[in-house]
Formats: structure tokens, sequence, C-alpha cells
């Protein structure tokens, strides 16, 4: 790759600065854990001060703040921790992906505690834009959960929560409704009639639940009992 093409990666740590030369997408990924290997991933097998400069790290700088000389062991720290120079368009880009997971992750996971039901994505959107919630591009979509809710206090009231739901349903249904059980959540309990019919209870999260609902519904044609256990 053109070493003009690479993304720079920087990490300022105890007061001094360290830079490392990337492929943009495989760093993204590396971060992910998607991609194992440092060597795709690394357009130098170098640690900078400058990379535009040429100035690389030395051993002893490394040692130093990192507690190791090992320059492979420094640019993973570096890639994982650092901060990726990309365009306003990738950047762009990165934004709304990581917004969409979020929004993603409340409405598959939480509910209205005043409704008990599941907040439409565009709900979420909105109060996200009303909030002015701020989210990093670059952090798992995850770890910024608990932060994204904390901004929307006072917006959009959200609870966390798990629901375990008694399903009871006839032999001719129970295969399919035993599979939707499986990818919706965790199988607490589940009992085989001599007849073939099925009963069991799912653990799932909470805004799964209107959509788990209408899915085994349709599979069954309505003829299907429920219960919320918990």
């Amino acid at each position: 790759m053109d070493f003009n093409k690479a993304t720079i990666v920087k990490l300022r740590k105890a007061g001094e600065e360290f830079e490392v030369l990337v492929e943009l997408e495989k760093a993204l990924k590396f971060r992910k854990n998607e991609i194992i290997s440092l060597d795709d991933v690394l357009v130098a097998d170098t640690v900078y001060k400058d990379s535009k400069k040429g100035m690389r790290a030395s051993e002893n700088e490394m040692k130093k703040i990192f507690g190791t000389d090992d320059s492979r062991k420094v640019a993973e720290i570096v890639i994982r921790e650092g901060n990726l120079e990309v365009n306003a368009d990738h950047k762009r880009k990165l934004f709304e992906e990581k917004r969409k997971q979020i929004v993603s992750i409340i409405h598959k996971n939480a509910i209205d505690p005043r409704t008990k039901l599941p907040h439409p994505p565009q709900r979420i959107e909105a109060a996200m834009i009303e909030a002015k919630v701020k989210i990093s591009e670059f952090k798992n979509a995850e770890d910024q959960i608990q932060d994204v809710v904390k901004q929307l206090t006072g917006v959009l009231p959200i609870k966390f929560e798990t629901r375990i739901i008694e399903v009871k349903v006839a032999a001719h249904f129970a295969g399919k409704v035993n599979n939707v059980l499986k990818n919706f959540g965790k199988i607490k309990k589940s009992e085989w009639g001599n007849d073939g019919s099925l009963k069991a209870e799912v653990e799932m999260p909470a805004g799964l639940s209107t959509e788990f609902y209408d899915e085994i519904n349709r599979i069954s044609h309505g003829e299907i009992e429920t219960k919320i256990i918990s």
C-alpha cells in the first residue's frame, strides 16, 4: 500500500505521542477482533514519534512508556487505544453505522417502563437528536450504551430487563415454534407431550417480546397460548 494513503493512528500516553501507519478498514476490523493478524493491518512495522517526518520511537522511549521495547506489542496498543485520523466522509459513515447499532441495541433490549413496550427505533433516534447525545464512532456500541442511556435521561424513559414467557402450542406447529424460541432467547424449560405438543419457557430481552409474539402468532396462525412468567 502507498504510504501516502495510509491512515495514521496516534496515541498520547504519559505526555508522549506515538504513531503507527495502518490500513483504515483493517484497523477498524482489528479493533473489533474481526482480524487477528497485525501484519494485515500495519502498513509499516514501525512505531513513530512523528510519521510524517519519519521520526521513529526509540526502544528506550517505548520501554519507558509501555513497559516493553517490542515494537509490535506497542503498535497493537496504539491501534487499539489511539485515535484514527479519517476524512470527514468516512467519519460520518462510521458515525451513522455506530448510531444505528446503538439504536438497535436499545430497541431490542429495553422497554418504556410506563407502557412495558419497546421503544420504536424512530422514537429512540428522535430522542437522541433532542438530547444531543454524543457518541464515538470508534468505540464499540455496547460499551457506549450506559452513557447514551444516561444522556437520554429526562427525554426518553428506558428500562433494561428480561422476560420469561411461557408458550404452549399443538404438535403441528411445535417444531417451527421451537426454532423461533431458540432464535429469540434462552429456553429455560421444555416439555414435549405424548401427542407432540410443546410447553416451554423462554427468556429474552424485553424489547424483543413484541417481535417474538408477532413471529410465533404468524407461524402458528394464532393457535398458541402465551403467558408472561416474569
